[in-house]
């Protein structure tokens, strides 16, 4: 009996222990957040936040959790299973280095890296967009990618700006932070994400938080947050906390359009009337589900949301990477590219890792004519 007893104490104490670890492991993960008060004090009065609810508003409300989905297994448990819609196979990439990297940033480039993640140059400045290079959770088995990053964080050349859209898991990896961490770069972030890397290492002096139609000029580049529906969350009682945003980036000769993650609203025709028209617009094309209708764009929205913005071209992001919404991984970039030649919308089509030139690099529906 003595030696049974032992058997159980040690168990449950590795147990505990392990316990304790994965919770302290996740917690870092998500980062911290300024207390509510500093929270209210600072917010309060802006028309999109509640300050009885200490929440962050969306132009249009939408659903909370538990989410319904259609097409498959409803509910986030989802995200823990290998998903049946990953291509099955390596997606075509090129695999980069910061030697791939010119030495002094160009007037205008840009090397998707999948999914929401992006490098892009603008008038001679660096700036690395969501970067995600690992799985879209807290924990490794959470949100698996369907293949590996172009590039590896460790490889990526000097970098001037991150600017995040939101602080969802695929959108903000905290390794990839701590990795900038020791780096002199500036960080733009909405409303609140600014705690999170503060809790990771970066220096506040070193992060510029904007609400939305805040703008922050960096040498010639004005670069400016705008609305999105939408909404934030990187655990179960931190909805909304933090805001999200949309953004363009001016520069000299060119005005980019970002759209971060949003659904469709008359928020997008009033960026295209303020802000637009747009030489370039990188727009999210996956993630919709009949079940929350408002958190992402629909295909058919997606080329509509150019049309809103006036935009001359249009460069997918935000797939290839994750099933967020349980339809195949090709769904999405097989309907937008159909529907973009219906209106004579230019695509911008790279495959992952490849540097182009919008407007002046050839590229094509790549994704149609894989060997399975």
């Amino acid at each position: 009996m003595k030696k049974i007893l032992r058997i159980v104490l040690w168990t449950l104490a590795i147990l505990m222990v392990a316990t304790g670890s994965l919770a302290y492991y996740v917690s870092k993960q998500m980062g911290s957040l300024n207390s509510l008060e500093a929270r209210k004090e600072r917010f309060g009065g802006l028309p999109y936040y509640a300050e009885e609810t200490d929440e962050f508003l969306s132009p249009e409300p939408l659903p909370y959790f538990p989410e319904q989905t259609t097409g498959g297994n409803p509910g986030p448990l989802r995200f823990f299973k290998t998903s049946p819609n990953a291509p099955g196979f390596p997606l075509p990439k090129q695999l980069i280095t910061k030697s791939d990297f010119p030495e002094t940033p160009s007037d205008f480039a840009v090397w998707w890296l999948g999914h929401s993640s992006f490098i892009l140059e603008l008038d001679g400045k660096r700036i690395l967009f969501d970067p995600v290079f690992e799985n879209g959770g807290p924990l490794p088995f959470i949100l698996r990618r369907f293949d590996v990053s172009p590039i590896k964080r460790e490889e990526l050349p000097e970098i001037d700006m991150v600017i995040i859209t939101h602080d969802h898991y695929d959108h903000l990896e905290a390794a990839t932070i701590k990795f900038l961490a020791d780096k002199n770069i500036e960080f733009i972030v909405p409303l609140g994400v600014g705690s999170r890397l503060e809790s990771w290492g970066i220096q506040k002096n070193n992060i510029s938080e904007l609400g939305w139609h805040d703008a922050k000029v960096v040498g010639s580049l004005q670069i400016t947050a705008l609305p999105g529906i939408h909404y934030t969350s990187r655990s179960f009682n931190d909805r909304n906390k933090t805001l999200w945003a949309s953004f363009v980036i001016k520069g000299a000769d060119k005005n980019l359009f970002v759209s971060g993650d949003t659904g469709y609203g008359g928020h997008l025709k009033e960026i295209g009337e303020k802000y637009g028209p747009f030489d370039l617009a990188l727009v999210e094309i996956d993630g919709w589900n009949k079940g929350w209708p408002l958190t992402h764009l629909f295909p058919d929205q997606v080329i509509q949301v150019c049309q809103d913005i006036d935009a001359k071209l249009l460069f997918p992001i935000h797939w290839a990477v994750f099933d967020l919404a349980l339809h195949p991984w090709d769904e999405s970039i097989k309907m937008v590219a159909d529907l973009a030649a219906e209106k004579d919308i230019e695509l911008v089509t790279p495959i992952m890792g490849e540097k182009v030139i919008p407007g002046l690099s050839s590229t094509n529906n790549w994704w149609e004519n894989l060997k399975k």
